[in-house]
């Protein structure tokens, strides 16, 4: 048996008085906190082998590209690739999205072609989608989502045609918690040739991963959102495409011999990696997804649904609290609003007891148009979080509507 109070004790930032008042961190779709052995990998990067990789002749060098590509082998187990060049170290989901927009685009998508996505997605599975349209003379479509926050699978079979080439959804919401049905999204897209990416940012903590059984033709995640440092993530690709796709940006590892008439390009990952890499960020990244190991993703699974359904249930029990997103599969996430308040001030209000929510459109602006809203407040669990604290999140709640009257 896991204890979870020694879990928390693993996180040195949640041990803090915010206004006067323990912290309770509610907001972890946006970023998680971090174990001491995150921090502690970036400590001893800086201090103990900080050097450039793949091509220093010493041993600092050396060290340094083993723990680099140690962090690539994690993440390739990680997710179940079947093979280790398929995992490119990007910035994060946004830039493992540009990244697949700009070279897939270039080399798949011609005028007139389709890229479908979902209403649930964040602003970063919409806009680089909506430039290469415009680049192309290509057409986005967009899966409407039913009053649940769920997609509406019947109208995304009716979207699907031979013109389609792309379909690219989020695996969870990070504005509702929804979980997509993504085997299925994939089933129908392969039917019919399309290839489908799928943005895990906010899934890859808290479900199994396997891109072999889901059969997804891309796979991108963040690692600040999986207990590692921002600034690093992963795209996964499969080999074949990646090996068709043309290189994202020029220099550095991307290179294999370069003369004024003509460059060759590296071999994969390396073809997608251009300069100098996030070294100690990549180190620390192998640090954050052994953590989850340890863990196990089934004792994840479980501390947060029962997180979720105990907030759900003291959530729907106070008068002029609306859930906004009731999914029946969902992450722990619980956007809502209330009667006469705005999110903003809730978020405030809140923060003044020491507790930390998200409030706003989540940058999910035409989502929130859907359910004709300006924004949410948003509570979002982590395997840290405790029951105790979300009676604190409930009394904080009732507090602000006596106040309001």
């Amino acid at each position: 048996m896991i204890d979870v109070q020694k879990i928390k004790q693993d996180f040195p930032i949640l041990h803090q008085e915010v206004n006067g008042h323990p912290l309770v961190y509610f907001d972890n779709a946006a970023t998680t906190q971090k174990p001491q052995s995150v921090i502690d990998a970036l400590n001893q990067y800086y201090t103990g082998y900080n050097s450039n990789v793949h091509r220093g002749a010493h041993a600092l060098a050396d060290k340094a590209t083993r723990e680099f590509e140690a962090t690539r082998e994690t993440i390739q187990k990680f997710l179940n690739a079947e093979h280790l060049e398929e995992i490119i170290f990007t910035r994060g989901t946004t830039e493992g999205i540009n990244l697949v927009a700009a070279t897939f685009g270039k080399a798949f998508i011609n005028e007139g072609d389709e890229i479908i996505i979902s209403s649930l997605e964040h602003h970063s599975n919409i806009v680089p989608w909506q430039m290469l349209c415009e680049q192309k003379g290509a057409i986005l479509k967009v899966i409407p989502v039913n009053d649940n926050g769920e997609i509406i699978f019947e109208e995304y079979l009716n979207l699907l045609s031979d013109k389609t080439k792309l379909v690219s959804v989020v695996h969870a919401s990070n504005a509702l918690g929804t979980i997509n049905p993504v085997k299925d999204i994939i089933r129908e897209a392969h039917k019919i040739g399309a290839k489908v990416l799928l943005d895990g940012a906010q899934s890859s903590a808290h479900l199994h991963i396997d891109v072999q059984d889901l059969d997804c033709d891309f796979f991108v995640f963040s690692a600040h959102k999986v207990f590692g440092p921002t600034g690093i993530g992963a795209l996964y690709g499969k080999k074949d495409l990646l090996n068709a796709m043309p290189p994202y940006q020029g220099g550095g590892e991307m290179i294999k011999e370069v003369t004024f008439e003509k460059t060759t390009y590296n071999e994969l990952p390396y073809k997608f990696e251009a300069g100098t890499p996030n070294i100690a960020d990549t180190v620390a990244f192998r640090h954050a997804l052994e953590y989850v190991n340890e863990l196990g993703k089934d004792f994840i699974s479980a501390r947060e649904n029962e997180l979720l359904t105990y907030a759900t249930e003291q959530l729907n029990a106070i008068d002029k609290v609306r859930i906004i997103g009731t999914a029946a599969k969902k992450v722990s996430v619980i956007s809502f609003v209330i009667e006469g308040i705005h999110p903003y001030d809730i978020g405030m209000m809140l923060d003044a007891r020491g507790i930390a929510i998200r409030t706003g459109h989540h940058c999910t602006q035409p989502l929130m148009n859907r359910f004709g809203l300006e924004g949410t407040a948003r509570a979002s669990f982590a395997v840290y979080n405790s029951l105790e604290e979300v009676d604190k999140l409930v009394e904080g709640i009732k507090r602000i509507i006596k106040m309001f009257g």
